[in-house]
């Protein structure tokens, strides 16, 4: 490995924004770990009760954030104060670091002659695109302050990207952010998804899935609103603030479970008839786990699913989230059903099988 004749022992750092919770990023966190033994993680917020024993068998250094009043369940109002904070990090001494980027990561100082690598699974969305969302959705305190401090806040990512020697983003939808708020290029390096956990079932339902946080980017309104009028069944599998909402608004063709151990998710992804996924998503992991059970995903033809679903192979794209649109890609999808082979999407989904993930990243850390 190359790693091995450039560094005898190579000191591996990896910096994550914050550890509060086990989803996409803190998995490939986990994996980057596989790779790299000997890592230790820096954090802004660390709650060990919420992480997998992989993470907290390591050491994990946090920064002063982790210190103030209930920054465990409200880390997100201390952003202002995470430049200051990830800059006070005490980073000598490492060959490598490696952030991963969504929450602010890249900003640490690093040594001259280190190796900095950022893997990227968004610019911070709430600074940029998703900045007039996060702002209207604010209570009236936040609303007025954050045109003041998100506009420092921008200033800050985009000089912090330039202290990063290499960038890996997570699909091209996230490269293509990056070249546009950082002004930098990325190398497209997918998140490794364990694609052989997931096997076919020659048991197939009649009903539709969707799988998900119901929070109002992910649109699981959309799904409710799409099946309603169709009259197809769905089952909705996820809980959030929606949740209430959209059980009051559904008919009876729609079923709602709110949590499903990972044997029942499996058998979900590999019974349904086709899933569908209504979010715009960096990535996605949801679509690839359905395609490696060998189902078909009708996705919105935007974001992550443009790299992760193979249109007319593994499964099909609507083109507006709005609900003909939805409406009109079930349509599609029962014509593609009776010619959809399973084993195709099944052999797609390998794509972004771990070791794609494991090679890409060694390569890019090492070049």
């Amino acid at each position: 490995m190359p790693l091995q004749t450039a560094f005898s022992q190579p000191r591996v750092a990896i910096v994550h924004y914050w550890l509060v919770s086990m989803r996409g990023g803190e998995r490939v966190i986990e994996r980057m770990l596989d790779l790299f033994p000997q890592a230790d993680i820096f954090t802004n917020v660390y709650d060990p009760a919420a992480v997998s024993e992989k993470i907290r068998s390591r050491k994990v250094t946090t920064s002063f954030i982790d210190r103030l009043p209930g920054s465990r369940r409200f880390y997100q109002y201390y952003l202002p104060l995470m430049p200051m904070a990830l800059e006070q990090l005490d980073l000598r001494g490492y060959d490598i670091v490696i952030s991963s980027e969504s929450g602010p990561a890249k900003g640490v100082i690093t040594d001259p002659g280190s190796t900095h690598v950022c893997y990227c699974h968004s610019p911070m969305r709430y600074l940029w695109d998703h900045y007039h969302h996060y702002r209207a959705e604010a209570n009236p305190l936040a609303r007025i302050a954050m045109p003041v401090m998100y506009n420092r806040l921008r200033a800050w990512d985009v000089s912090s990207s330039a202290r990063v020697d290499r960038i890996a983003a997570n699909s091209r939808f996230i490269q293509s952010r990056v070249r546009k708020f950082w002004r930098r290029e990325a190398e497209v390096i997918h998140p490794p998804v364990e694609t052989s956990l997931f096997s076919k079932s020659d048991d197939i339902s009649s009903a539709y899935l969707w799988v998900g946080q119901m929070v109002p980017y992910k649109r699981p309104d959309l799904a409710v609103d799409a099946f309603n009028a169709l009259g197809l069944p769905l089952t909705m599998v996820g809980s959030g603030s929606m949740l209430k909402n959209l059980k009051s608004q559904a008919k009876g063709n729609i079923r709602f479970i709110e949590r499903m151990n990972f044997d029942d998710l499996r058998k979900a992804y590999a019974t349904a008839r086709a899933l569908v996924f209504t979010a715009e998503e960096d990535f996605g992991i949801v679509p690839v786990e359905a395609m490696a059970s060998g189902r078909p995903v009708l996705a919105y033809g935007r974001g992550g699913a443009l790299d992760s679903v193979l249109d007319g192979v593994s499964g099909l794209f609507f083109d507006r989230q709005d609900t003909p649109s939805l409406i009109d890609g079930v349509a599609r999808m029962e014509h593609f059903l009776r010619d959809f082979a399973p084993d195709d999407a099944m052999l797609h989904a390998r794509n972004f099988a771990p070791e794609h993930f494991d090679r890409k990243l060694m390569d890019l850390v090492s070049a």
